[in-house]
């Protein structure tokens, strides 16, 4: 049997599980308790708020990222991963507050994070494969690496806006905020 070689500099699982850990708490620190208008600002039309991230957060901790891990994981010949559906918490967030989704989003990555400990995952865990439905053959290492920077990203995405939000107002600084300047930011 041949097994893919994991070829990379940066992705220990220690320093993910690390960030991951912490992702919850920078999103309560951000928003818990804010006027809800903070969780609302986005970068136009057909752009996500914080409160559409923590969504779709809560769904991706629900239905991917340990999800496919347990399908890599497992003994079954199928290997495919279920779609994953980006739009989800625009229906499963609706009637919740800002507050409500910080602490189930807190509450499923704790527990997430726990069964991805208790794995003890080995460089040959690391290397097993699933089938992603667009992107084809993936390793659970890559699984892994992706739901970190996802997080990032994330973060990043509901920085942008909440920067750009004050960006008439900043008068002569404007110059010197480099987001600002960027058409893509």
């Amino acid at each position: 049997m041949a097994f893919l070689t994991i070829k990379t500099m940066n992705f220990h699982l220690d320093k993910s599980i690390e960030l991951l850990a912490r992702t919850p708490q920078a999103y309560k620190e951000l928003f818990t308790g804010l006027q809800y208008d903070w969780a609302h600002i986005n970068e136009g039309a057909n752009t996500w708020n914080a409160f559409d991230i923590v969504g779709h957060l809560i769904h991706g901790e629900q239905t991917d990222w340990v999800p496919r891990g347990r399908i890599i994981l497992g003994n079954q010949a199928d290997k495919t991963f279920v779609p994953f559906d980006r739009f989800a918490q625009e229906q499963l967030s609706v009637g919740k507050t800002m507050d409500e989704l910080l602490e189930e989003f807190d509450q499923l990555r704790q527990a997430n994070l726990q069964e991805l400990k208790s794995w003890n995952l080995s460089p040959t865990d690391l290397a097993k494969t699933g089938i992603h439905p667009d992107l084809g053959t993936v390793t659970l290492q890559e699984l892994l690496a992706t739901w970190t920077i996802h997080d990032m990203a994330h973060l990043n995405q509901i920085s942008r806006a909440l920067v750009k939000h004050y960006a008439q107002d900043v008068g002569p600084w404007h110059q010197y905020i480099r987001l600002l300047k960027d058409k893509q930011g």
